[in-house]
């Protein structure tokens, strides 16, 4: 499957055009695949787009879509829910959306995702659950919350899927899926016009097919230039974390990180093993509830007491728990955070990146996860899983990409390149060596 890269040489070149792919875009969202990706399309507007694109813009006219939970002029953000269905329309695009379109982009649709994309699993009760791509046996979850920004990619139905990552909701789709999850520093794109889950944690970020696609979508949301450079892998000082980032692996997705760092080794990179016990800090700085909870509550607290019973329990149930939350509370939280951030980057400062396996768990099953009291515990069991890596990530205000790390025919396996803060350049050049080295094997 071609990249947007790929297909806009192609464009340029006149062996396909704007409304083919566009059309192709169209057939490929209309299909089995990507059944319940969507929560409303938009095919007749982007027809009506791609014929104003401009051949030689940054997108040239091709497919992406966004998360239910941006605005788009003219129509309401329910975010997943049901609750905010008939709020008044957005009187103008989000700042995210407003770039993508103004570099040619064409959107295609409003994408699913959890409930107010509070959960790295991607059910959703009320517009169903995309399955996976991975496996057309068992319907597998799609994960979230950018659940069906992930599945519009992985089909070939955008070459961009834009959504947002507040525990990990762009690079736990990539991983499960197998495509590409680029999550930037969060101050380097606007959130304005994004329905927010945790205005400390949220980043507005993307899903594409390969890192050099990932880059430049960054860059037309922070409206920003990356300065990657073409340094060899061997230029890199790279670290492995040995504690926590393990815990649970199921064995293939051991071996497939094992076999990813094996090929990284041979391709020139200098990988050292380190411990970090500053993450083992984690739970008790984050023992009275965490950031999600609390800001999610000070959003939600007047819908909750008018439309609660509409909301998915489990959303609900967890953006309950910041009603307990006090005052200094919430302060001590700010304030041992800062304090983390700054030992971790100190630890961190002598390495270049940090490779770790993006999720811990390849895909389960959707049935085990179902909307179902029965299945809570399994649902909470598996979400803990799935966050727990990439979250320390957001918790460092940190960047990171996933990229897929897995052999043909096993289920998918993210690698997560990661820093600390404004390191985006650096990870995002070392991913474009790790691609090319990965790609190889």
């Amino acid at each position: 499957m071609n990249d947007l890269h790929a297909t806009r040489l192609d464009l340029l070149a006149g062996g396909t055009d704007a409304r083919t792919e566009l059309e192709r875009a169209i057939g490929l969202s209309e299909s089995a695949a990507c059944r319940h990706a969507f929560t409303r399309t938009m095919f007749h507007e982007a027809r009506q787009e791609v014929a104003a694109a401009a051949p030689a813009s940054r997108l040239a006219g091709l497919a992406f879509t966004a998360k239910d939970l941006f605005d788009i002029a003219g129509q309401p953000t329910p975010a997943g829910s049901v609750v905010l269905s008939h709020a008044p329309a957005a009187r103008a695009d989000a700042v995210a959306v407003a770039r993508l379109r103004a570099a040619g982009g064409v959107l295609t649709g409003r994408t699913n995702m959890t409930e107010f994309a509070f959960s790295g699993v991607g059910v959703n009760p009320h517009h169903g659950t995309p399955a996976n791509v991975a496996d057309a046996a068992t319907p597998r979850i799609p994960g979230g919350s950018s659940s069906g920004a992930a599945i519009s990619v992985a089909t070939g139905a955008a070459f961009i899927g834009l959504g947002s990552d507040t525990g990990g909701s762009i690079r736990i789709p990539a991983a499960l899926n197998g495509i590409v999850g680029f999550k930037s520093t969060a101050r380097l794109v606007p959130a304005d016009g994004a329905l927010p889950l945790s205005t400390t944690l949220d980043t507005v970020c993307a899903m594409t097919r390969s890192v050099r696609d990932a880059i430049l979508a960054h860059e037309i949301l922070a409206a920003r230039r990356v300065t990657a450079g073409a340094a060899a892998l061997g230029a890199y000082r790279l670290a492995v974390v040995k504690n926590l980032f393990f815990d649970g692996i199921e064995p293939a997705v051991a071996r497939a990180f094992d076999d990813a760092l094996a090929a990284l080794r041979q391709g020139g990179a200098r990988i050292e093993e380190i411990v970090l016990p500053e993450l083992a800090e984690l739970p008790a700085i984050n023992a009275t509830g965490g950031f999600s909870a609390a800001e999610a509550y000070a959003w939600h607290r007047l819908l909750l007491e008018r439309s609660g019973a509409g909301y998915d329990p489990r959303v609900a149930q967890r953006i309950l728990k910041g009603a307990a939350m006090k005052a200094h509370e919430y302060i001590d939280l700010v304030n041992a955070r800062r304090d983390w951030i700054s030992r971790i980057e100190t630890a961190l400062a002598p390495f270049d990146a940090v490779l770790s396996p993006t999720v811990p768990i390849t895909a389960p099953a959707i049935a085990d996860v179902a909307p179902g009291a029965e299945r809570d515990d399994a649902f909470f069991r598996i979400n803990a899983l799935l966050l727990r890596n990439p979250s320390v990530v957001n918790m460092l205000d940190g960047c990171a990409i996933s990229l897929p790390c897995h052999a043909a025919g096993e289920l998918p396996a993210g690698l997560m390149i990661w820093h600390g803060a404004l390191h985006d350049d650096p990870v995002l050049a070392i991913a474009l060596q790790a691609e090319k080295v990965l790609q190889a094997r």
